[in-house]
């Protein structure tokens, strides 16, 4: 589809003690993983660090809304830990709609042979790799961006 923004973009997977990164590449046809961040102080300016490395042109936020599409505790986290990126960057970011990213990465981990155990260090960013490439899909057989911007507050 002719609509489709190129560029790379970072997706990120907010958690409570470890953020997952994952990236694209410029045309957008595959998500990769990056690293897992410590949810921490320092955790945005690491994000910014390798917005900055890879060039990004956009941060895609995964928002973990329940099964109704409502917000839990984790949704409301994920839309502060947005507008917190949002307002330290000067990137746009968007929050995506990740409902089945976590359990998506679990059954890759475990359907290639990874214990739940094992997979621990990996499974956010691999979950942030699956919430970017449904972002791209979405992007590219809509023509239309995924998700919904986050707003920088007014300096």
């Amino acid at each position: 589809m002719s609509g489709f923004r190129r560029g790379t973009r970072l997706g990120i997977d907010v958690g409570r003690a470890r953020i997952g990164v994952a990236k694209c590449d410029p045309d957008g046809l595959l998500a990769t993983p990056v690293e897992t961040v410590p949810r921490n102080e320092g955790s945005i300016a690491r994000i910014l660090v390798l917005a900055d490395e890879y060039s990004a042109t956009e941060i895609l936020v995964g928002l973990p809304l329940n099964m109704r599409g409502e917000d839990t505790a984790s949704t409301v986290d994920s839309r502060e830990f947005a507008a917190a990126l949002a307002e330290a960057s000067a990137l746009p970011v968007r929050l995506v709609d990740e409902r089945l990213s976590t359990v998506s990465a679990h059954a890759v981990l475990r359907d290639s042979g990874r214990s739940q155990r094992s997979s621990r260090s990996i499974v956010d960013q691999v979950a942030a790799v699956v919430l970017l490439q449904q972002a791209l899909d979405v992007e590219k057989s809509t023509g239309t961006p995924a998700g919904t911007p986050v707003l920088q507050e007014p300096a």
